[in-house]
């Protein structure tokens, strides 16, 4: 079995609780009926929760759904469904029951062991296109911190042909799994080290880019993060410290050593989090910040002198 099988495999798990579905049910009545339960259960997007999962017990797209509407589940589907509908009513997020998420237009392998990639981290990748558009390397040597599934190294892969990539993390599980995802995506040119920040790395001011989506939120502010995060996503990809900046205060003097005169570090920050990170780089040159579509700071960018 490889490494993307065995994750997905164990993606799904027997709950506690169950929500029985007749296996008589057409896709319509299963969907309605799922809705209601993940209602009932202060689910958030219960219609496109209830789909997702459904279309990952068929294999199937939205648009099978309702070309097929009447269409009758099987007994294991159903029971398939209830499990998964069960789960997601205890707060699993989808993400681990399908054991997927997509992230730049990749479909990756997800699991506990990793922080699941979200849209507003794909404005890491397109900093890093827009500096090397304004300022060409021909072959790129870029390091992702903290690679978690490995998003934004197998994105920046796929996107930069020419690019030679090392991601790497702390945790040897959240390694093996985006290593899985790179052989499923044919990126294995990725390299992949366990490391704590850039500890294990040669800082031999070779890189041209470091990018990282570090862990960021501060432990006093443990309370205003979704319970769905506190219970189900990995601490040491969420919180950093008191303050929220442990980690960034490792990375920064470090990235400053791996990085050739010139080379550029792009790192998503947390909500109102700029000014202290920006005051971190004082001495760094061109140092701003890219707002997301909802104009918050999300990505801080300075080059070395």
């Amino acid at each position: 079995m490889d490494k993307g099988a065995r994750f997905e495999n164990a993606a799904i798990q027997k709950p506690e609780i169950r929500f029985i579905y007749n296996q008589r049910m057409t896709l319509k009545q299963a969907l309605a009926q799922a809705v209601e339960t993940l209602t009932r259960n202060d689910v958030g997007s219960p219609r496109m929760n209830a789909e997702v999962l459904l279309m990952f017990v068929l294999n199937c797209d939205r648009a099978y759904l309702y070309a097929h509407s009447e269409r009758e589940l099987t007994e294991a589907e159903a029971s398939r469904y209830d499990e998964c509908i069960a789960r997601r009513s205890s707060g699993i997020p989808s993400q681990y029951i399908t054991g997927h998420q997509e992230f730049w237009g990749l479909d990756l392998i997800v699991s506990p062991a990793v922080l699941i990639p979200r849209p507003e981290t794909e404005h890491v990748i397109e900093v890093v296109l827009e500096l090397l558009k304004q300022h060409p390397v021909e072959r790129p040597r870029i390091v992702d911190v903290g690679t978690g599934s490995g998003a934004i190294a197998l994105a920046l892969a796929q996107s930069i042909p020419s690019a030679d990539v090392l991601a790497v993390d702390l945790s040897r599980e959240a390694l093996d799994l985006a290593q899985a995802n790179a052989a499923r995506l044919q990126l294995e040119r990725v390299r992949f080290a366990q490391s704590d920040v850039l500890t294990n790395v040669d800082l031999d001011a070779s890189f041209d880019f470091v990018v990282s989506n570090p862990p960021y939120v501060a432990l006093s502010e443990a309370d205003k993060v979704q319970d769905v995060v506190k219970k189900f996503e990995p601490k040491m990809a969420v919180f950093a410290g008191e303050h929220g900046l442990d980690v960034i205060q490792k990375l920064i003097p470090q990235s400053r050593a791996a990085l050739k005169p010139g080379g550029w570090i792009v790192m998503e920050i947390g909500f109102s989090m700029s000014e202290a990170v920006m005051a971190l780089l004082s001495e760094w040159n061109d140092v701003h910040a890219v707002p997301d579509l909802a104009g918050i700071p999300r990505v801080i960018v300075a080059r070395k002198p």
